[in-house]
């Protein structure tokens, strides 16, 4: 694949780059004086979402203070204790879950100002439900529990008419869901075969169920970007290894590697074939990762890309954007394991839009 070859060259870029350290670390805080948070997505404009802990020790769907300034905003519920945010698009539309008043949890379309006027996005007649993913035209996916308690892969309506919320289908079995879509309308996650086994899969959003089966044993994707690459999770050798899906559907997967250890995953691929999430070392530690998208193994350890002066460490990194910003958790020198943005220094920025414009010719 053309698209693989443009990438390590990317990385290789950047590895070989004469700096000290190529990623400037932003801890982004939490809420309410909260001891955990994480960041979830970041839309290309800079915008992150992801969820915190409040002093009671409740999660709440966050929107970060990308500056660093730690003037978040806590995106509350739907009047009961949880809510936690998974996607942000370009627009500032965040997409999530929410507990109700009488505990159960439904997707959620968030009030940005937090200001509460959440949206309650409904089921597909059961009672529980989480939206993963907002694309830049509102669309919105993620899974919903249907009226015979099966969990499936749902398009939701962004007005809140769970009437007209869409079941995408499985693979022949029971259960799936939604875990990505993209700005073409394309939506991936998993879903369940006829046998039960777990399979990676790109749904038919039209709900007519021409889902594609993507391979891959106990496989789930979790990203794919406008440009059709496909990432997320495969068991392979004793552990769960990130995955490059082929998008035909044909079976030719790419083992993606680790950092030396049993597992790893890839949460989030940008248009450039950026790749990121975690893997495990040979000391068995998970660590904030950037893949080498040919599967020949050059993956790279996010916290080799910073100045260890610092004291974080980078433990998984779950979004990056076309610039090649990158939000994910770690532990900072407070001990404290808290959302951070990792954004490029200027000598990263060139060669990131070298690689731009190598994948653009090549292509």
């Amino acid at each position: 694949m053309k698209r693989k070859t443009l990438s390590v060259l990317i990385l290789l870029l950047v590895s070989a780059a004469p700096v000290s350290a190529y990623y400037e670390v932003i801890d982004l805080g939490t809420i309410s004086e909260g001891v955990f948070s994480e960041a979830s997505s970041i839309s290309d404009n800079g915008n992150v979402a992801g969820y915190s802990t409040i002093i009671t020790g409740y999660p709440r769907a966050t929107l970060y203070d990308s500056s660093g300034d730690k003037n978040n905003i806590n995106l509350g519920t739907l009047g009961g204790n949880f809510s936690e945010a998974y996607s942000i698009n370009d627009n500032g539309q965040i997409v999530g879950y929410a507990h109700t008043a009488s505990d159960q949890s439904r997707a959620t379309l968030f009030d940005s100002s937090g200001g509460g006027n959440n949206k309650n996005l409904g089921t597909l007649g059961g009672n529980y439900s989480r939206a993963f993913s907002i694309n830049n035209s509102g669309q919105i996916v993620g899974s919903a529990v249907n009226n015979t308690n099966d969990e499936r892969a749902t398009l939701f309506d962004p007005t809140g008419n769970e009437n007209n919320n869409l079941d995408l289908g499985t693979l022949g079995g029971r259960h799936s869901e939604a875990y990505s879509i993209n700005n073409n309308g394309e939506a991936v996650g998993w879903a369940s075969t006829a046998s039960g086994d777990s399979r990676a899969a790109l749904f038919d959003i039209s709900g007519n169920g021409d889902n594609l089966d993507l391979g891959g044993d106990f496989s789930e994707a979790y990203s794919i970007s406008d440009n059709g690459l496909i990432v997320g999770r495969s068991y392979l050798l004793q552990g769960y290894k990130a995955t490059l899906f082929d998008s035909s559907g044909s079976g030719s997967n790419i083992n993606l590697g680790t950092l030396g250890g049993n597992s790893s995953f890839a949460y989030s691929v940008n248009n450039l074939g950026q790749i990121v999430g975690a893997a495990w070392d040979a000391e068995n530690q998970q660590r904030a990762t950037l893949f080498d998208i040919s599967g020949n193994g050059n993956n790279i350890d996010l916290n080799t890309l910073i100045d260890p002066e610092l004291g974080w460490i980078l433990n998984s990194a779950h979004g990056i954007n076309d610039n090649g910003w990158i939000v994910g958790y770690g532990r900072n020198p407070q001990q404290k394991d808290v959302a951070f943005l990792l954004t490029p220094e200027p000598a990263t920025v060139l060669l990131l839009a070298l690689g731009a414009i190598c994948i653009r010719k090549k292509l």
